[in-house]
């Protein structure tokens, strides 16, 4: 029996953001992108099992990942790609939230997790708090 798919939500202060930048700089390949990233949370829990997406913590029925993902028609492997989604994914509910897409061009090295995961912690405060961040 197949698994029934994940509800996706792209999260307000992501759509404010980040994803302004994505859309102004890459304009009609960004919708084709979005799709494609909302395509990939329904099927989430494939993406882990395959080890196409990166499991950053898990803590009861909650996981915070990381996704790696390439702009349509760009022709560079996601993982090359420099950019990210960092997803809140409830196994209970089924539901995975977009917390960020970014690009490391947005948020720059040194320590480029520290700086997602302060973010996170000060936009999200619920998500912190359930992993420690």
């Amino acid at each position: 029996m197949e698994e029934q798919n994940y509800s996706v939500e792209f999260e307000t202060f992501t759509k404010r953001h980040y994803i302004k930048v994505f859309a102004k700089k890459y304009k009609s390949a960004w919708s084709g992108t979005l799709q494609d990233i909302d395509d990939i949370c329904k099927r989430i829990d494939s993406v882990l099992e395959y080890k196409r997406a990166d499991l950053i913590s898990a803590v009861a029925q909650y996981k915070l990942v990381k996704l790696d993902f390439a702009v349509e028609g760009t022709r560079v492997s996601p993982k090359s790609s420099g950019n990210r989604c960092i997803l809140f994914i409830d196994e209970d509910i089924r539901s995975v939230k977009v917390l960020l897409v970014y690009s490391k061009n947005d948020i720059s090295e040194p320590n480029e997790t520290a700086k997602w995961k302060s973010i996170v912690k000060q936009t999200f405060d619920e998500v912190g708090k359930i992993f420690n961040l």
